[in-house]
């Protein structure tokens, strides 16, 4: 059984095809990367994943589950979980408040649990590992900050720690490396990698800065005109005169 199936997948809009018959399998934990030109589906493709989009046709299967169409509260329920690639945060909430606003439980049912088992100590685990997760990436100093305060890199960051700290089965990374500058590069490389050895689960990165996701990922997914191109290892994918083609003919 397959930990995430993306099957024969199609989307237009108007005119324009954005996916083509796109799939693929993903058999289980791992670092993924999916990569393409501008334009190759990659984005419509998380859409679809995510539930924000609905396929006109294909399936997209979670772990033997056909969740195909369900929305994105769904989807986030039954252990997908997304990053955007306009960074989505709340400015006017501290960092921390921002982490535990993702830790929320995203059922009604664990909601009332919560509520009725606050005197467990939920709350406070929350809130330390909330604190652990940003010391990884170095905002511990933020923590009761608005994360206005924040530069777009560092925003970047508290956007993908708060992806985390709900621990999904299947993490839907686009672009995070976009904006971010070298040197927090670096504390998100080590994050991903520190999350993962932690949590072994489906890691789905798309980027375009390559240095980063193919020093990351051990298999490479490569969409062009909203269909899965070719996949491999990054050298394999390096190597491939098809993938040169794609992204310089």
């Amino acid at each position: 059984m397959s930990a995430l199936l993306v099957q024969d997948l199609h989307k237009s809009y108007g005119g324009i095809v954005a996916l083509d018959g796109a799939q693929f399998a993903i058999e289980g934990p791992g670092i993924y990367g999916l990569i393409g030109p501008n334009g190759a589906g990659k984005t419509t493709l998380f859409d679809a994943i995510a539930g924000t989009v609905v396929p006109d046709s294909g399936r997209v299967v979670l772990g033997g589950r056909d969740v195909t169409g369900w929305s994105s509260h769904r989807m986030a329920a039954a252990g997908i979980s997304r990053t955007f690639q306009e960074c989505r945060v709340l400015l006017e909430e501290t960092c921390l408040d921002n982490v535990l606003f993702a830790a929320q439980p995203k059922t009604l049912g664990a909601s009332l649990a919560q509520v009725l088992t606050r005197a467990s100590g939920h709350r406070r685990r929350c809130h330390d590992e909330a604190m652990r997760l940003l010391s990884l990436v170095r905002l511990q100093d933020y923590a009761h900050s608005p994360a206005a305060q924040l530069s777009f890199g560092q925003r970047r960051l508290l956007e993908i720690v708060s992806t985390f700290i709900s621990s999904p089965q299947v993490f839907l990374l686009d672009e995070p490396a976009s904006g971010v500058n070298p040197s927090l590069l670096e504390v998100l490389a080590d994050f991903i990698r520190i999350m993962y050895a932690e949590r072994p689960r489906v890691f789905l990165l798309v980027e375009h800065n390559m240095e980063f996701v193919m020093s990351l990922a051990q298999d490479i997914i490569v969409m062009h005109q909203g269909r899965v191109l070719e996949r491999g290892s990054p050298a394999q994918v390096q190597a491939s005169d098809k993938v040169v083609e794609a992204y310089l003919g």
